[in-house]
Order: structure tokens, then C-alpha cells, then sequence
């Protein structure tokens, strides 16, 4: 059950009902009872191909026809038709014969050998395709609001498996700031344990650089003065006349949230933290902006037993990949901002002994297409700021409305096939899956299949039950799997 939301209202009005229900069911999901793993009915859960994951986000609508799924290339001519353009980058080839990447990706295509790459997944149509929905979705598996706070895919991670390192969180978000960009909101909604308590939600850390900072204490604070401060502020928390507005449950998961933190910062595997530890070559052979550099912090934690890491380009409205406006220059300076960092964390894993039970998942919330908004047949509004029939500038050259029918996700590690190719999209527009489709529910059981989740896995919470996918319908799709 979710609550209803107006598609044809405009987009902002959508998304304040959005905000106002959503915080109605956080409230709701705060101050409930225990979240319970139901045991009655005994769920077999499948043999692990993987212990750690890395999700890296690509952050705003990625579209797979200038990445993964390289179509007909139209290069840039003043006067050209905008429905002549499928791809404004030529492909080229992979470590794998049947598979081409789009130019700038020269390194990714390298390392297809050690993967597999799904083309067709597909989402629904949710009325106003707006990020933070389908973000939400994504992360989540259930489509927003809900009369719950659903937990991020990560926290699930964490909590059915629990941690690979008692003193490493099990689940860290990098790269994604939470304060001081636009719908910061939306992103908190998904960026969460939801009714799992504080416990399983993620550590933030926005900036890879500055990680080592985040696990230290403050600068000059000798280790009793930080002891007591713990101390007090665990009295502090006790006297709280906000107490009465949570359940025990979450008081104690907040209380257990502070206890891991404390160990941390008392342990040595902080020291995974630093990144500036690493020789200059290594890098340099990542700093190709802040998500490479956040690559490179990924390989470290897992090396130190992280369980579940997000690595995001970060979403900002209308920048990165949310290319409403010079889709072209724009991709460019992704595929530069990437190629580099992901083909090496690839690389570095494999060398470490590490990948063969390390998922690396490179996906986003959709795709994007030249003049279609969301898939054929969809009535969702076209956000695209630039729309002409005609294009006589260079900021028009390039992919600028979501589209939903057709999107690439690859897959490394983990057990996953190597070098494997699984579904299609059309040729010619519309570039909607054609074969082998894969719903964001089977998406969720292949991933979390591949870390030895069951699809059915159920919680009680607030009296009903609560799955791992969507009522506990989703298959994985075990072609994949080597």
C-alpha cells in the first residue's frame, strides 16, 4: 500500500505531497515497536557468490545509450534533426566480442571480460518520473510513499547479514552530501535503515578526502576528555524529553548506533580511512574527481571487511548526470570523471583476491532518450529544458528527458558470469527492452540472491509482513550466474 499522488500535478506540488506523506509514515515507522524476522515459515536462503557489495551510483539518469549501450551515432551538425539522435558518442570495442561500449569509456571496456552486462532492465512508470521517486525505488525496491520507512538496500545488508568486521560499519554511503544540495530531503527518505534503527543506517561520508576525519576525534581532544564526552552524551540522550516519542526499540538501536562508533574510532581499521595513506601512483590512477577518489576509499573499506558501500557520483538537480541542458559536453566529462576510477577498482580487487566475492554493480535510476520522456505510451510530463525539433546549438546535442523502457546495469564479481551479455534493447527508437527484461523487483533478488538473501525474507512490522522484494515475488535471474 502506498499513498496516492496527483502524476498530473506540476512537479513541485508532487513532490511537496511527496515530502509531507513520506514524513507522516517516517514519523509512524519511528515510533513503532521491534521490526521481526519472521521464523515461522523457515526461509531457505541461497548460497552466497558474494560477501561484500559496491554499488556505484551513477547518480541523476545515466543514459545507456552514451555508456553501456551504444546505438547509431549522429554526430553534431548544425541543422540536424533531434529525432535523428539515438547516441552522440561511436562505439567501440570490449574485452568481449559482442559486447561495444561508447567512446570514452576506453578502460571500462577493457574489463568487460570480468563481468556481466544486463541491457534491459526496465522500470515502471510512476506518473511523474521524477529522481527522487525512482531513487527511492531503486534503493529500496518499494515505490514511494509508503506507510513505512522502507530501508535502503543496504541496511537490509546489514541487518539480515550483519557485519563482515564486527568494528567496520556494514553499510557507508560516499560521495552523496545530505545537507546543502537541493531535494536533500528526497534523499534522505532512501538513505536510510528505515525501521531497522539507527544501528543499520548508513555512515555518510560526502567527501572521500576527508573520511580519516570522520573516524578520529577532534583534533586536540585527548582520549579521556573523549571518553567522558561519550559519557555525557549518553546521559544526555537518557534525559531527552523527546524519549516518550520513540519506541524502545529505537531508543536502543540509537544507543547501539553510538556503541559501534565509539569502537571504530577506537580501532585500527580506521586507518582504511585515509586515503592519503595510499602511494601517489595509486592515486593518481583514481583522482580523476571526488566519486574516483571515492572509489578509492570503496576498495580500502572493503579490504577491512565493509559489508555494503554506495560510491555516488552524487545527485544534484540538473548537474552530472541529470543532463536536462549540454548533454553531450556533459557525458563527456563523466566518461572522464569514471572510465578511469571504476576499470581500476575492478582491476585492484582482482589482484587482492577480492572480486570473486566482492559485487561491484554499476547502475542508475534510469536512462535517457532524445525525445521520449519515460516509455512509450507513458503520459508523465517532459521535464527537458531544452526542447527543440531543430538543433542549431550545442547544448541541445545530447540525451535530455528520462527514459524508463530500457537501462543498463553491468555487474562484476561476485559470482556473476564472465564477460556475459543478457538482454537487448531496440536498434531504433524507441530503445525499449526487446529481450530477456529484468523489473527492478528481480534486479533486487538477483542482488540480493548473490548475497545470500532470500527474495522472501520477511519482517513484521506494525503487525504485517515486509519483504526483502516486493511481497516476496522477486526471482533472480540466475542466468547470470556463473
Amino acid at each position: 500500500m502506498h499513498f496516492p499522488i496527483d502524476p498530473n500535478a506540476p512537479e513541485t506540488v508532487v513532490r511537496r505531497d511527496f515530502l509531507k506523506k513520506l514524513g507522516a509514515a517516517s514519523t509512524a515507522a519511528w515510533m513503532t515497536g521491534t521490526p521481526q524476522l519472521v521464523r515461522g515459515k523457515e526461509i531457505e536462503h541461497p548460497e552466497a557468490t558474494a560477501d561484500s557489495c559496491i554499488l556505484l551510483w551513477m547518480a541523476g539518469g545515466m543514459a545507456a545509450p552514451e555508456t553501456f549501450d551504444p546505438k547509431r551515432y549522429a554526430p553534431f551538425e548544425n541543422g540536424m534533426a533531434v529525432d535523428s539522435v539515438l547516441s552522440t558518442f561511436p562505439s567501440i570495442d570490449s574485452s568481449v566480442d559482442n559486447i561495444k561500449v561508447c567512446a570514452g569509456m576506453e578502460n571500462i571496456a577493457k574489463i568487460m571480460d570480468r563481468g556481466t552486462l544486463i541491457r534491459s532492465v526496465v522500470q515502471p512508470d510512476l506518473g511523474s518520473i521524477l529522481h527522487s521517486r525512482h531513487q527511492y525505488h531503486w534503493h529500496t525496491g518499494y515505490v514511494p510513499p509508503q506507510t513505512v520507512a522502507c530501508p535502503h538496500l543496504g541496511s537490509w545488508m546489514a541487518r539480515v547479514l550483519g557485519p563482515k568486521n564486527p568494528v567496520m560499519p556494514a553499510f557507508i554511503n560516499i560521495g552523496q552530501r545530505l545537507e546543502g544540495v537541493g531535494e536533500k530531503e528526497e534523499l534522505k527518505a532512501f538513505t536510510t535503515a528505515g525501521f531497522f534503527g539507527s544501528e543499520y543506517g548508513p555512515m555518510n561520508l560526502p567527501f572521500p578526502e576527508q573520511a580519516s576525519q570522520s573516524v578520529r576525534p577532534p583534533e586536540g581532544m585527548t582520549a579521556e576528555r573523549f571518553a567522558n564526552r561519550d559519557k555525557l552524551y549518553r546521559k544526555l540522550l537518557a534525559k531527552s524529553p523527546h524519549r516518550e516519542y520513540a519506541s524502545d526499540f529505537q531508543q536502543e538501536s540509537l544507543i547501539r548506533s553510538m556503541d559501534n562508533a565509539y569502537r571504530l574510532l577506537s580501532s585500527k581499521e580506521r586507518k582504511a580511512f585515509d586515503i592519503e595513506s595510499e602511494p601517489k601512483e595509486v592515486r593518481d590512477a583514481y583522482d580523476t574527481s571526488r566519486f574516483g577518489r571515492g572509489c578509492l576509499l570503496a576498495r580500502r573499506l572493503v579490504e577491512n571487511g565493509a559489508r555494503f558501500i554506495e560510491v555516488s557520483t552524487e545527485y544534484v538537480p540538473f548537474l552530472h548526470w541529470d543532463t536536462h541542458a549540454n548533454g553531450h559536453d556533459t557525458v563527456d566529462r563523466l566518461h572522464k570523471e569514471i572510465d578511469r576510477p571504476v576499470a581500476q577498482l575492478i582491476l585492484d580487487l582482482e589482484e587482492r583476491g577480492l572480486l570473486d566475492r566482492t559485487l561491484v554493480i554499476v547502475a542508475s535510476e534510469f536512462s535517457r532518450d532524445a525525445i521520449m520522456e519515460g516509455k512509450p505510451g507513458s503520459d508523465a510530463n517532459d521535464q527537458a529544458t531544452h526542447k527543440v525539433d531543430t538543433i542549431t546549438e550545442s547544448k541541445h546535442y545530447g540525451l535530455h528527458r528520462h527514459f524508463t523502457g530500457g537501462t543498463s546495469v553491468a555487474m562484476f564479481g561476485g559470482g556473476v558470469k564472465k564477460g556475459f551479455l543478457y538482454g537487448k534493447t531496440a536498434d531504433e527508437r524507441p530503445l525499449v527492452a526487446v529481450e530477456n527484461p529484468v523489473s527492478m523487483m528481480d534486479l533486487h533478488a538477483t542482488i540480493m540472491t548473490a548475497m545470500g538473501i532470500s527474495p522472501k525474507t520477511e519482517f513484521t512490522i506494525e503487525g504485517r509482513p515486509f519483504y526483502v522484494t516486493e511481497d516476496g515475488k522477486g526471482k533472480a535471474v540466475s542466468e547470470i550466474f556463473a
